[in-house]
Order: structure tokens, then C-alpha cells, then sequence
């Protein structure tokens, strides 16, 4: 019995709404795993937008690649992970944060955080995902 998602199923699963969880190497120790709000549209890029003085923020740069976890935590369980290099990383603006705050938070209260949130330097990074791992467990049958 095959469990692994097609890959129009873990596309669509990565840009459903849920919290992603990164992973990025570090050189003194296990990896730093964390969780992020994120945005993906299938077949492009996954985006995370983080403080720019944050340490995900210097692993990221020094590791020039990460790795994040979607997953259901309801019957039946299902997860993606990607991988990947960062394709681009640049100052992120208002717009950025504010349409990361709206998916996770709805309108108001997105307004709400990204205007407190406004005074922070804060990075836009997107990673192209190169390496996928699947699971749907609704498969089972």
C-alpha cells in the first residue's frame, strides 16, 4: 500500500493553512527547529518572512538552505516536508509581513500584528523545494 501523495495532493497540501516547522542547519550543534508562518502556491516557491537579527535568521544565511514540515495533527494523520536551497532572500517590506499575518490570522487582527510589527527589519527568504517527503495516512484505506 503506497501512502505518499501525488504531487498535485502535496501541493495543494503545502498551500493549505497550517504552521510550518523549519529546520536549519547550525554548526554547533543539532539542527534549530522552529515554527513559521509560511506561504506557498503549487509549483512555486515556499516564503517565510522572519526578523532580520533573529538567530533562524543568521543559520539561514550561513546554511543557504532549510528544510519545513506541514503536517495534519487529526486522524488521519498527513505530512509534507520540503527541502531546499534559498532561491532569494531581501528585505522584506510591510506588504510582506502583512499578507503572512492575513492568511494566519484573518484581516483585523493580521492588521493588527503587521502594523505593530512594522518598526522590525525584518527578511523575505523563499526556497524552491527540491527534495519532497510525503505521508497521508488516509491511504491505509
Amino acid at each position: 500500500m503506497d501512502i505518499k501523495m501525488t504531487v498535485e495532493e502535496r501541493e495543494a497540501f503545502l498551500a493549505g493553512l497550517h504552521v510550518g516547522v523549519m529546520a536549519v542547519e547550525r554548526a554547533d550543534g543539532p539542527p534549530l527547529t522552529v515554527p513559521v508562518w509560511y506561504d506557498y502556491e503549487p509549483g512555486g516557491e515556499v516564503v517565510v518572512v522572519m526578523g532580520a537579527d533573529s538567530l533562524k535568521q543568521r543559520l539561514l544565511t550561513a546554511a543557504g538552505r532549510f528544510s519545513l514540515c506541514a503536517q495534519d495533527e487529526t486522524l488521519p494523520y498527513k505530512y509534507v516536508s520540503v527541502e531546499g536551497e534559498v532561491a532569494s532572500e531581501a528585505d522584506a517590506d510591510i506588504d510582506d509581513t502583512r499578507s503572512l499575518a492575513h492568511r494566519y490570522m484573518g484581516e483585523e487582527l493580521g492588521d493588527m500584528y503587521a502594523d505593530a510589527a512594522s518598526g522590525d527589519p525584518s527578511r523575505r527568504i523563499t526556497m524552491r523545494p527540491q527534495r519532497w517527503f510525503t505521508v497521508d495516512y488516509s491511504k491505509m484505506g
